[in-house]
């Protein structure tokens, strides 16, 4: 897990909600954009946007860009939908992972950074059956 210094490395961004799963492979800033995809790139059914094998497929397209710009490894960061809604990320997310894997790019560091409301808006009510 040592970053070499002539091996470059990048940022793996995951959005992974129970409706779709996105990522976005930038460098080390965060500020260019060298890869992205989202579920709705490689299947054609909505319901199949979040499924954990539409995540495979965008996490190999992903990975064939990143390598194509220069990135061998990459820190992971997984975001859910947040908010005072349900904050766990989705399907997709522990898929995308491990595809990333699989595809031959070195993980790093694998971070939650979802959103969090301190104090935000008032939840919804309860539903009564």
């Amino acid at each position: 897990m040592s970053e070499s210094q002539d091996g470059k490395w990048g940022i793996a961004h995951v959005f992974s909600s129970f409706n779709n799963t996105l990522i976005t492979i930038t460098d080390q800033t965060g500020a260019e954009t060298l890869a992205k995809s989202s579920g709705g790139t490689v299947v054609k059914q909505n319901r199949d946007e979040a499924s954990p094998y539409a995540a495979m497929q965008m996490a190999e397209v992903v990975a064939e860009k990143a390598q194509a710009a220069g990135i061998e490894g990459v820190h992971v960061r997984v975001r859910g939908p947040g908010g005072n809604g349900n904050s766990s990320p989705g399907p997709g997310a522990q898929a995308t992972i491990r595809a990333l894997a699989r595809a031959g790019i070195e993980i790093g560091r694998i971070e939650d950074v979802t959103p969090i409301p301190h104090d935000g808006t008032r939840a919804p009510k309860n539903k009564r059956l």
